[in-house]
């Protein structure tokens, strides 16, 4: 090969080679700043793009969901000359990570990858003491809840794309996101952090005490409908959503799942046969243990026969055939009429995802049916709805819709939600204060003495109902052995500051007076006491 060729190859080859060293010192040197700064501002474009997302507090200030700076680990390639194997796999070591899916990052041409996001300040100290070429520490805004599993079916999570899931971040999300530049708005809620703070100790002491495999307590102003809490048992933490492997469990029982109330529901058989005097507290029916319907037979519980009983009595001892006794008297279409005005048939209204039954087996009409109903089984319902039905007792007939969210704050303008009652009442005042000192008469007479108060006037219902078989997921007509168990009360009872739902999910125990009643008595007087509400007798 001619001489002049071999140096024309090695000139090109010189040229060349300076070229990419120039490019080099170009990037490193040169232009280091700005491709760093380039990279850093690679995380806050989301957040320029759609605004800091507002936060979630409890009535009084306390914190449900906030933002907080996170620390990463993020890498500049264009930075980077050589020696990327060995980077990545000290990169890998110090945080936990794949090295191969680190060193495909690495070699990517881009000014910007990402490592880890949510990094220790172990992992941190880590990264700034390797001191590696092209390897950066920086910051985000992320979402943060302090409390962890507390409130967490309430509050709900956010994806990956700062999207909310479940509860009050998806119920909010446009609020809580904002627009283009702007900060979200921040949310108050109407949830007492102390008030749901108990609910929830009292579930796991619950599941400690009764081995319960799930429950829901709920506590709403009656005359209002402002929820002070919304517990759920088990919980997650919604800082490790990604941890959790059963989805069901970000659902909120208290709205997103349906049950059979049981002897709950008789209050609301008894106050629609009241309203349309068909009966009054002193009638009395001839109890013989069962009473016979087509091809089926009801009884008592434990086949009990009672004798001759007043309809008080029927609540008292939650009578099943009582219960019958008081539908047949209403008649089928009037009974099916006030189940509608008691919105057993439709959403609550609440301000947050929630399912409900159209009870389309129930409606077919059959006999044994509305019988059933009459005691709470063979209708479906979710624990909010049964809690709003119950807000209409305690407020002499008018029905508040439930919410939880009590103030949008956006910049320096308050938006205050404005409670919503019925204008027309479900029953009349008259009836209500009569079901009231029924119910108070079941709190001291009846089988729900372990909810009662000394000092105060409580009114309450204990359930208890039978699972069926496809309420547990299987193709199996009936019911299992299994049982949901559940009180509703109220107090101080004549002039109601709050209403309490307890449902346990299959606790241990034999009915819902050793259970759930128990368990609205602690949480009532704590809630007495923090309210300080004087007694109303001795």
């Amino acid at each position: 090969m001619p001489s002049w060729r071999i140096n024309l190859i090695l000139v090109v080859f010189f040229v060349f080679g300076m070229a990419i060293l120039g490019k080099l010192f170009y990037i490193q040197i040169v232009k280091g700043d700005y491709y760093k700064a380039l990279a850093q501002g690679m995380f806050n474009i989301e957040e320029q793009i759609v605004g800091e997302r507002g936060e979630i507090f409890f009535r009084n200030g306390e914190p449900l969901a906030i933002n907080m700076d996170w620390p990463l680990v993020f890498a500049s390639p264009a930075e980077m000359s050589g020696k990327k194997e060995e980077t990545a796999g000290k990169l890998a070591e110090a945080l936990s990570l794949d090295k191969e899916a680190v060193l495909q990052k690495l070699e990517k041409d881009s000014v910007y990858e990402l490592i880890k996001k949510k990094i220790s300040e172990e992992e941190s100290q880590k990264i700034k003491d390797l001191d590696l070429k092209g390897i950066y520490l920086g910051k985000e805004t992320g979402r943060y809840y302090p409390q962890e599993a507390f409130a967490s079916q309430l509050a709900g999570f956010l994806d990956n794309d700062l999207d909310g899931q479940y509860g009050i971040e998806e119920y909010y999300n446009d609020a809580l996101k904002g627009k283009r530049n702007q900060r979200g708005s921040n949310l108050v809620l109407t949830v007492d952090y102390f008030i749901q703070f108990k609910a929830e100790e009292l579930l796991a002491k619950a599941k400690e005490d009764l081995d319960i495999e799930g429950g829901e307590i709920i506590v709403i102003n009656p005359n209002s409908g402002e929820i002070l809490a919304m517990a759920n048992f088990p919980n997650f933490n919604p800082n490790q959503y990604s941890l959790v492997s059963d989805f069901n469990i970000f659902k909120n029982g208290v709205t997103q799942e349906i049950f059979e109330p049981g002897s709950v529901f008789k209050p609301i058989t008894v106050a629609s046969a009241l309203e349309e005097e068909k009966v009054t507290p002193e009638t009395t029916y001839i109890d013989t243990g069962s009473v016979k319907i087509g091809g089926y037979i009801i009884y008592n519980y434990g086949n009990r026969v009672w004798g001759e009983r007043s309809i008080i009595e029927v609540l008292e001892k939650s009578i099943n055939t009582g219960a019958v006794f008081v539908q047949r008297q209403l008649g089928n279409s009037l009974f099916l009429k006030y189940i509608e005005k008691f919105s057993f048939f439709k959403p609550t209204g609440i301000d947050l995802d929630e399912v409900y039954s159209e009870n389309k087996e129930f409606k077919k009409g059959y006999e044994i049916n509305f019988a059933t109903v009459s005691f709470g089984q063979g209708i479906e319902m979710t624990p909010i709805q049964l809690v709003k039905a119950y807000s209409a007792i305690a407020n002499e007939g008018k029905m508040a819709r439930p919410f939880v969210v009590k103030q949008i704050v956006a910049k320096n303008q308050v938006l205050e939600i404005n409670p919503i009652i019925s204008e027309e009442p479900v029953v009349s005042a008259k009836t209500a204060n009569q079901l009231v000192a029924m119910l108070v008469s079941v709190v001291e007479n009846g089988y729900s003495k372990s909810a009662g108060i000394p000092g105060y006037y409580v009114a309450g219902k204990t359930g208890t109902a039978q699972i069926s078989f496809a309420a547990l997921g299987m193709d199996k007509r009936g019911y299992s052995d299994k049982t949901w168990q559940s009180f509703v009360g109220f107090a101080p009872a004549f002039d109601p500051q709050f209403l309490i739902l307890v449902k346990l999910n299959n606790p241990k125990a034999n009915t819902a007076e050793y259970s759930a009643a128990p368990i609205f008595r602690e949480l009532a007087k704590s809630i007495l006491d923090y309210y300080q509400i004087p007694s109303d007798h001795e």
